[in-house]
């Protein structure tokens, strides 16, 4: 059991390292193909090496890598949060349920997803206001 947990282990710090290695933008191409090659040819030796010479930048790459993503999330998020108002129905089909003739979301729905947006932070005080104007007008 130790040894499969071993053989897991290894097999996911290989593909960290693959990962680390085509990411990292200060990394040439013939960088990048050395690393690959010597991760390929000896892959234990590779790995360690790997690690003990490039393993501090690993976690600032990861970093760098998270803070690309949540801002790009944040920028997604805040142009959908002001367009989506604007993109909703207002005809109704006549039932209680108050859903759209194309079944898109009721005000109710939509007020609900951006007091969990600005809940969980991802809008402002002020987008969020704006965005509740604009759905409660139309």
């Amino acid at each position: 059991m130790l040894w499969f947990f071993l053989w897991v282990l290894w097999f996911v710090m290989l593909f960290r390292v693959f990962g680390d290695i085509f990411r990292d933008d200060s990394l040439s191409g013939w960088g990048k193909a050395g690393w690959a090659v010597f991760v390929c040819v000896l892959p234990f030796l590779g790995v360690f090496v790997y690690l003990v010479a490039r393993g501090r930048g690993m976690g600032e790459r990861d970093a760098r890598q998270q803070r690309r993503q949540e801002e790009a999330f944040r920028s997604y998020v805040q142009e959908v949060a002001a367009d989506a108002p604007e993109t909703g129905a207002t005809a109704t089909t006549g039932t209680t349920t108050g859903t759209s003739a194309h079944t898109g979301p009721s005000h109710a729905d939509q007020l609900t997803k951006l007091a969990g947006l600005h809940d969980h932070g991802d809008i402002s005080d002020a987008e969020y206001a704006r965005a509740k104007a604009k759905v409660l007008a139309g």
